[in-house]
């Protein structure tokens, strides 16, 4: 399956979701207040966001009065030009010797997104090797292993309850000898002990930034979009910890809630780098604003 096709399959609940009730809403050609109303509650319906919403409605208000536009394919052109300007980012880069973080709360799929991580960096031909740094959940290395071997790349990890930091060393340590390209790191998510938990990944962060300075650092952030604006509110945590560079979205083929995306692009400014759309290996695509607009639309 193509790269386009396997997003649009991907985001298919979002599309009858959003796109399906937007060309409803369309149809008419008439853009007034009511029209604007409508729009608003079917974005926010859609986990668009209040922030977003508003700036969409208001940037389409002022396209459609400008231009003088009652046709709905061309209103819905417009549309697709606004989503696409707010959402284009540059895309997702680790650039050798890079290491790459990966933060999120447990049950979101971190494992699978480092698994699939790793199998798309060596696809590019990148040498990778994995810190297995979630030392707290139980059979979370044993995860990791089995995404490793599949992946075809190198895994450090300890036993079960030892230090995060000192794998991540330990990681680093085996990247700088064997000059390995990636270091790709998973970490713990368990939010029932935040303080603790926001703490390890500040001490990670200052191993990484202490033993390898010349490293392309990245935060790469895993939200589950089946929770809609719920994720807002794991943004806020993790970016007050360690500054956020990159979301992942996982399981948008599974939602109807894609619209989150555009939530997270304006209320933080944090451009989502990969969209997870299926269970294989190679369903974690990296994110196109147009590509993702169409789809939704």
């Amino acid at each position: 399956m193509g790269f386009f096709r396997k997003i649009i399959d991907g985001l298919k609940k979002t599309q009858q979701n959003i796109g399906f009730k937007l060309k409803q809403l369309l149809k008419v050609g008439v853009f007034d207040d009511d029209f604007f109303d409508d729009l608003e509650t079917l974005l926010l319906s859609g986990d668009v966001g209040a922030a977003a919403t508003m700036e969409i409605v208001d940037r389409l208000r002022d396209r459609l009065e400008e231009t003088k536009i009652t046709d709905p394919d061309r209103a819905m052109s417009e549309l697709k030009g606004i989503l696409v300007d707010m959402l284009e980012a540059e895309p997702f880069a680790a650039m050798p010797p890079a290491v790459v973080m990966v933060v999120g709360v447990n049950g979101v799929g971190k494992t699978t997104t480092i698994g699939k991580l790793a199998a798309r960096f060596k696809k590019e031909g990148k040498s990778v090797v994995i810190a297995a740094a979630d030392t707290f959940r139980a059979a979370a290395g044993e995860q990791l292993e089995v995404w490793a071997e599949r992946a075809g790349v190198r895994i450090i990890k300890h036993q079960e309850g030892s230090d995060p930091a000192a794998v991540v060393y330990d990681a680093i340590s085996s990247a700088k000898s064997r000059k390995t390209d990636i270091v790709l790191i998973d970490t713990a998510g368990r939010l029932h002990n935040k303080v603790n938990l926001m703490e390890e990944l500040k001490k990670i962060n200052r191993v990484i930034t202490r033993e390898y300075p010349e490293a392309d650092k990245k935060n790469l952030l895993v939200l589950d979009a089946t929770t809609g604006q719920n994720a807002l509110s794991q943004v806020e945590l993790f970016n007050e910890a360690v500054d956020v560079d990159s979301v992942a979205l996982t399981k948008l083929d599974g939602t109807a809630k894609g619209g989150v995306v555009i939530a997270i692009k304006e209320n933080f400014d944090i451009p989502v780098g990969f969209i997870g759309v299926g269970e294989g290996i190679e369903d974690l695509m990296p994110f196109d604003a147009e590509s993702f607009v169409e789809g939704i639309l």
